[in-house]
């Protein structure tokens, strides 16, 4: 923390006699300023995260992993321990935590480039054996941190470095959609999607969170959270305008809600029984 931060701090008041705090920094973040771009949702989901690992009292339990793109930069904001992995190789890398002590959780924290393009592979096979690990999955359409490149997930027509014309799905395919190709997969506990952009969509975001880590603790399988972001700096957004295009453009694309839930599944089950 710099000294122009720590000076600021001891200039805060404490609160007076009568008065509740009802906000502040969460314990699971450290004092490390967020160094993302303006208009970015990294910083929101990091917050949520904190959040709900302070609020379910896991922090001495935790173990995050940080792959290549701007994931990479997660270590440095939580107050809890990282590994830093080969681009794509987080859910292996998280395995093998898991598999060495039972008794962690573990946070893979992924950008879509780095888990539907190189992890592709990893994230399949985690899912289906069933890891118990919960894997965060930012998705934003687009490389954010290599240069702007075309994603498995950059949208159709969608301009990038590589695909100035836009993406053309006789050429490069059509996007991907992580959580219904691994809705399949008899490992998986819970899928879902959500937004970013919105404070309701933030809401919603975090009780995914909640009910990830609850499950991996429970033993009930793989779970994944799926953020729909956008990266304002290299689709030369504002951060407003970068909002309405979440909205207007990927949500279209890719439809939120819940894609596989075990424990509603199986109520489901007994209430037609």
């Amino acid at each position: 923390m710099s000294d122009a931060i720590k000076e600021l701090r001891a200039e805060v008041p404490a609160p007076e006699e009568g008065f509740e705090v009802i906000y502040q920094r969460p314990d699971s973040l450290n004092e490390t300023q967020f160094t993302y771009c303006p208009g970015c949702q990294h910083g929101n989901v990091h917050h949520l995260i904190a959040e709900v690992v302070d609020e379910l009292g896991i922090k001495h339990r935790m173990v995050g992993m940080a792959p290549v793109g701007c994931s990479v930069f997660a270590y440095e904001f939580f107050d809890f321990d990282f590994i830093s992995c080969a681009h794509g190789r987080a859910p292996a890398t998280a395995t093998g935590v898991k598999r060495a002590d039972p008794e962690a959780i573990l946070l893979s924290y992924q950008g879509d480039g780095d888990l539907a393009s190189i992890g592709a592979a990893e994230i399949v096979h985690a899912a289906n054996r069933g890891e118990l690990i919960t894997v965060v999955f930012i998705n934003n359409a687009i490389y954010g941190m290599t240069g702007g490149q075309m994603a498995p997930t950059s949208l159709e027509g969608m301009v990038t470095s590589t695909s100035p014309r836009g993406r053309d799905v006789r050429l490069a395919g059509k996007p991907i959609h992580v959580c219904e190709m691994l809705a399949s997969l008899g490992g998986v506990a819970y899928l879902t999607r959500q937004t970013g952009h919105t404070p309701k969509g933030l809401l919603k975001v975090k009780a995914a969170l909640k009910k990830a880590f609850q499950y991996q603790m429970e033993g009930l399988g793989f779970t994944l959270v799926e953020v729909l972001c956008g990266c304002a700096i290299n689709t030369r957004r504002t951060p407003r305008e970068n909002a309405h295009w979440i909205g207007e453009k990927m949500m279209p694309e890719f439809k939120l809600g819940d894609f596989r839930d075990v424990k509603k599944e199986q109520a489901e089950s007994a209430n037609k029984e």
